[in-house]
């Protein structure tokens, strides 16, 4: 029981710190309200975070052994 609870947690806190990230990255500007080139640095930024992710990811798959 106390191995689901904390997968749970786990997923809901990950999510967390994406959304938080997401939000960063927007620096407060809605989709809107930003021109092309905020947009731009924007898609920039959010391909850095998922290869940066990814490096981490693997970074601990090969750390394990």
């Amino acid at each position: 029981m106390e191995r689901i609870i904390s997968m749970i947690l786990r997923r809901l806190l990950s999510k967390g710190i994406n959304s938080g990230i997401r939000a960063a990255t927007n620096r407060g500007n809605r989709k809107q309200d930003q021109t092309q080139e905020e947009r731009d640095l924007e898609r920039q930024g959010k391909q850095t975070s998922r290869s940066l992710r990814q490096t981490s990811r693997f970074a601990r798959r090969f750390t394990k052994f």
